[in-house]
């Protein structure tokens, strides 16, 4: 019998039958289709023909469909309904797709075909996407270790196979430590200052993790945790605090120290084999930033301003507070601070931002009337669990495009953070629509009740869905270069740019209804939201900050580093390179602390966590763009679209962005939004 894992959907978009889907269906499932594509790219590599474009690198193009359609499915179901056989097959799967893609990009026959095509690239009369893909794959065989000699390579494929299941682990732990750090109050009243709904869901879950009474709260991935802005106790709070930050640094089960070290020094080996200082310098020659020392000498510079506005906040946190003010209650005294100076109390505002109703005549409202987008959502259609909405997205013609899946809630089976995820990407050469998904981390209300969101959470649901439209919109031929296939350093534009109109009085007030009364946001209260969130916290841009520097840090060792034991004590490492950086600060943790750090060891930013102050600096020239259009403009809409979110990485990014402005961008509106602009140089 055919695998469910590998047939062509009959659904809408070719979206998977997930039910029909069962673990135990998904190694055979990979087994297969890897074996399929060898057999592709077998018949690619011996053709006697003469390569050309269409014989070798489209038909690379073509190859693997059936591995794309169970990745689809498998990697968007681990990472948010994971399950011990789910992390198991993870586990297992990870060196052998590490293989299977060594075994492609090191294969000489192939690399001699896209070695000669590169070679005659300007003979070729390639249009500017198919030049692009060519030269993509003679990077991506040559970073692969193509050009290496056998030794070279057998090194590489054993430093590849061992970093994918290191990095699969690390992010297993994390979610499993940060599960089992979640902090159990038995006292109502060290709840103090939580909603009832919060309240009712820190109830909800210690029943759900075998608590017979109390209150849990668990432990978001950031530094950060959204509870201590609100929680009055400042015991409860230490406790908070204290969970969050030692996450991966306790001994046991789930400690990733040893697997850092062990992440950090196998990319210095394989940078080093392939003729990079350290894996920064590798990662970031494939980026929109010029070089490793440009981007350290951009965040340097922003270190030192936010370092200065830091010291002006903490001193206005201290009168305020009348103490000295420790780690673990700065957020607390920053919301106490933002609602005292505002004109009106803030305390009431998630009151006018119930999800579905955010969603509808907020997200999809933006959507339309900027790109002529319409949602509908089909009940009919399933998701990979019971909380993910299906919406079918149809055009301004009425064609349908493609799906949105929305999987708002948290649950312990679900990792930290805010993602979006491609199941299908969009391709005119495959004829594939695209099926794009969002997950969030909001706390699931008990039923009939509405899921209230905060500032954060609503800025995140805008931000998440800004990477969706970049899926959505998508318009290119080859799938490689579809969406956010672009520069790490350019994905979060789009979705940094989505952000704007979260608060933008046109679809605020679209939106912004009282969940109880259906009475309208009083303009004053909207006017008092826009005041207190114009301007980034200089305690945000520094824990980001931390976060960039410690990232760097952790890639720009080198084989002899490690050789010296430089990284061997994790905690001694980063505090020196956040010392040296100016940035140690006891009051402001990292967004992310090494040892629970996982965009960098165990997802896809490596040496690329700068990315999202860099793509703020074109999102901040980019939203005065749209302003001085008229906002919410349909002409705006489409001629972003058209440069940005339809082009993938089918041209230059940052090529198409200058078009889009006129001129290159420049860093002071990033300065002015981060409140930086009185202390930058």
């Amino acid at each position: 019998m055919a695998n469910p894992a590998l047939t062509p959907s009959s659904l809408p978009h070719g979206l998977p039958d997930f039910a029909a889907v069962s673990d135990d269906v998904l190694l055979p499932a990979f087994t297969e289709a890897m074996a399929t594509h060898l057999a592709e790219v077998e018949f690619i590599a011996r053709d006697p023909a003469a390569p050309t474009f269409a014989n070798t690198v489209e038909a690379l193009e073509r190859s693997g469909q059936d591995l794309a359609r169970v990745a689809g499915i498998f990697f968007t179901v681990v990472g948010a309904d994971s399950t011990p056989e789910r992390n198991r097959i993870a586990t297992e799967l990870a060196p052998k797709l590490s293989d299977h893609g060594n075994t492609i990009a090191l294969d000489p026959r192939l690399f001699a075909k896209i070695s000669d095509l590169h070679a005659r690239r300007d003979e070729l009369g390639l249009d500017e996407p198919s030049l692009r893909l060519l030269d993509k794959r003679f990077r991506e065989a040559v970073r692969a270790g193509a050009g290496l000699d056998e030794d070279g390579q057998r090194q590489m494929r054993e430093i590849s196979a061992r970093l994918s299941v290191l990095t699969t682990t690390f992010s297993q732990h994390v979610l499993d430590g940060s599960n089992d750090a979640a902090v159990h109050v038995v006292e109502e009243a060290a709840l103090d200052g939580l909603s009832p709904a919060s309240i009712a869901a820190a109830a909800d879950a210690a029943r759900e993790a075998g608590h017979e009474e109390g209150y849990l709260l668990s432990i978001e991935l950031p530094t950060s945790q959204s509870t201590l802005t609100s929680l009055t106790d400042p015991a409860t709070r230490a406790a908070v605090f204290e969970a969050s930050t030692t996450r991966g640094a306790r001994g046991g089960e789930h400690d990733t120290r040893a697997i850092v070290v062990e992440i950090a020094s196998l990319r210095a080996r394989r940078a080093r084999l392939l003729g990079y200082r350290d894996h920064a310098e590798f990662e970031i020659a494939e980026q929109t930033a010029p070089d490793a020392d440009a981007v350290e000498s951009v965040l340097r510079d922003l270190v030192a301003a936010a370092m200065r506005a830091g010291g002006r906040e903490l001193t206005r946190l201290r009168a305020l507070a009348g103490e000295e003010v420790g780690p673990a209650d700065l957020t607390w005294w920053l919301a106490r601070e933002r609602r005292q100076t505002s004109a009106v109390s803030l305390d009431d505002f998630s009151d006018f931002c119930s999800l579905d109703t955010v969603l509808t005549d907020g997200v999809f409202y933006a959507a339309g009337q900027l790109y002529g987008l319409r949602f509908v959502e089909r009940g009919d259609l399933a998701g990979y669990h019971p909380d993910v909405r299906v919406w079918e997205v149809f055009d301004g013609a009425g064609v349908s495009i493609g799906l949105y899946l929305g999987d708002y809630f948290a649950r312990r089976s679900k990792r930290g953070g805010a993602w979006m995820n491609n199941v299908v990407d969009q391709s005119q050469l495959l004829g594939n629509q695209p099926i794009v998904v969002n997950v969030c981390n909001f706390t699931k209300p008990r039923p009939g009740e509405p899921c209230l969101l905060d500032f954060d959470q609503l800025t995140t649901l805008f931000h998440e869905f800004g990477h969706a439209l970049h899926g959505l919109l998508s318009a290119v031929r080859y799938p490689s270069q579809s969406g956010t296939a672009v520069p790490r350093d350019f994905v979060e534009f789009p979705s940094q740019v989505n952000e704007m109109w979260a608060l933008h009085p046109d679809v605020l007030s679209h939106y912004a209804r009282h969940h109880r009364t259906g009475e309208p946001i009083p303009t004053e209260l909207a006017d008092a939201a826009r005041a207190a969130t114009a301007t980034e916290t200089a305690h945000s841009t520094i824990e980001y900050l931390a976060a960039a520097v410690l990232d760097l840090a952790w890639h720009r060792v080198t084989v002899e580093d490690v050789e010296a034991g430089v990284i061997d004590d994790v905690e001694a490492f980063e505090a020196r390179a956040l010392a040296q950086a100016g940035v140690g600060s006891e009051l402001i943790p990292p967004r992310y602390r090494s040892t629970y750090f996982n965009h960098i060891f165990g997802g896809g930013y490596a040496a690329g966590y700068y990315s999202y102050i860099w793509s703020e600096i074109l999102d901040a020239e980019t939203e005065l763009w749209f302003l001085d259009r008229g906002g919410l403009s349909r002409a705006a809409g489409r001629a972003f679209a058209e440069s940005t979110l339809s082009r993938g990485d089918s041209v230059d990014p940052i090529a198409a962005h200058r078009e889009l402005l006129g001129r290159p961008a420049r860093i002071e509106p990033l300065l002015a939004r981060r409140g930086l602009t009185d202390t930058a140089a």
